[in-house]
């Protein structure tokens, strides 16, 4: 399994992270981290809905439900959108974490 994906669990509940955020710690590219999100068999243990576009932008969802089903599921972690996006205070940095 992709580091990635293992740090999706990582991510405190009111809080997401950006393509661009997991890309930094894992070295590679936020295009890729998407392609990773993507591949995720696992969403329910795994909550690949915390991440998100670095604008805040809802991007790509392809679990059951879609961006709607990643929205309620933000909703039900306390995460208030704002025009359709995640306000920054929302935003998670691993910068702390130690991987």
């Amino acid at each position: 399994m992709h580091k990635a994906i293992l740090l999706l669990k990582k991510i405190p509940k009111g809080k997401v992270a950006t393509y661009k955020e997991l890309a930094r710690v894992c070295k590679t590219s936020p295009r890729a981290i998407g392609r990773i999100m993507a591949s995720n068999e696992h969403p329910k243990e795994y909550p690949c809905y915390k991440v998100v576009a670095s604008s805040g932008e809802l991007t790509g969802y392809s679990a059951p439900g879609g961006l709607k089903a990643k929205e309620k599921f933000l909703q039900k972690d306390g995460i208030l959108l704002k025009r359709g996006r995640v306000p920054q205070s929302y935003f998670y940095s691993f910068q702390k974490l130690i991987v």
